[in-house]
């Protein structure tokens, strides 16, 4: 009798374990290219988990110049299933290239204009919006008797010779809006005037947007170029930081998502789509962005000005995605030798 009792709940215990590790083997897992912030991302996949717990995302993160790159080169034997976090720039050339899906998510009408792709066959959709600045550490500015600038064209000031470090558009999609910002702020001729003037006062180029303003932040260097969710970032962890945010405009640009053509994963590709222009989505992405896609959601974000969105210039995307590789190029016949060793 005992025995059978226990040959019962062992057969009970084995059951239950099938089953469990059945489930565990019938979890999809998607392989997501992302240029998000790389603390963010545990965040990221735990919010999508508490709704979807079926579905894992193998995280593959690195600056926006080199996932763009990557996926240009995997375009005929795909690899990732979707992005999650990308330069909306480099997901028009995606776009263009044959790289992307054409989807459009669940709630994609409830976004604002300028989030979408407004095609007919949309293939990506606006997350947020990351904007430039500049991170001033007022104690290693004040030893070296710096003056705090105010607008982009104080940075040419030789006062500051060797004190600036900037992204490198060619790696960094900060770098990038930057360099497309000032070429639509100031026009073709004078824009590339003025990087010739600020290239006299760079220290180096970073092939990472955050590291300038974290180096900013450390001391290492008084100023630095990089996005204002980084300086405030940076800022609220006690950084002696001033955020300036220059009078001609700010350069943005989006982060964005995307299915990647050829996923075998589509239905989980698609959940996460849906799901990453979701109100609650939203709300993730203001924690630490003042602008976000879905109108009525942003409140303010310690640090960021009240005024944030008026700041931003009215950035012609399509222009700098289809003169992408021609400024990038430019670029880096003019300053590259001041780039950082990759």
């Amino acid at each position: 009798m005992i025995q059978k009792t226990l040959m019962k709940r062992l057969a009970v215990l084995a059951g239950i374990t099938s089953l469990s590790i059945a489930a565990h083997a019938a979890k999809t897992e998607l392989t997501v290219y992302t240029a998000v912030e790389a603390e963010d991302l545990k965040k990221y996949a735990a919010r999508f988990n508490a709704d979807y717990p079926d579905i894992k995302i193998n995280w593959v993160r690195d600056s926006t110049g080199i996932v763009t790159a990557k996926l240009l080169a995997e375009k005929n034997n795909p690899q990732a299933d979707m992005v999650w976090g990308l330069a909306a720039t480099s997901l028009m050339l995606l776009k263009n290239e044959g790289v992307l899906e054409a989807y459009k998510p669940v709630g994609y009408e409830k976004l604002s204009p300028k989030f979408k792709d407004t095609s007919s066959e949309p293939v990506w959709t606006g997350m947020d919006a990351w904007i430039a600045a500049v991170c001033y550490n007022t104690v290693e500015a004040g030893k070296l008797g710096l003056p705090k600038p105010t607008s982009w064209a104080d940075l040419t000031n030789p006062v500051y010779k060797d004190h600036i470090i900037m992204p490198n558009p060619n790696s960094s999609g900060t770098g990038f809006l930057d360099v497309s910002s000032w070429l639509q702020i100031f026009g073709e001729d004078d824009g590339w005037q003025f990087m010739d003037g600020l290239h006299k006062n760079i220290n180096r180029y970073t092939h990472s947007g955050s590291k300038p303003c974290k180096l900013a932040a450390s001391g290492e260097i008084p100023i630095g170029i990089s996005f204002a969710f980084r300086a405030a970032k940076s800022k609220k962890q006690g950084a002696p930081l001033d955020i300036v945010f220059p009078t001609e405009g700010l350069g943005w640009d989006m982060e964005a998502t995307a299915i990647v053509k050829g996923t075998d994963k589509l239905e989980a590709a698609q959940t996460l789509a849906n799901w990453s222009v979701s109100r609650k989505a939203n709300e993730m992405y203001n924690e630490g962005y003042a602008v976000v896609a879905m109108p009525g959601v942003a409140k303010s974000v310690e640090f960021f000005p009240d005024n944030a969105e008026s700041l931003m210039i009215d950035n012609d995307f399509e222009w700098s995605a289809q003169n992408r590789s021609a400024i990038l190029a430019e670029w880096q016949k003019r300053y590259d030798g001041k780039s950082e060793a990759k």
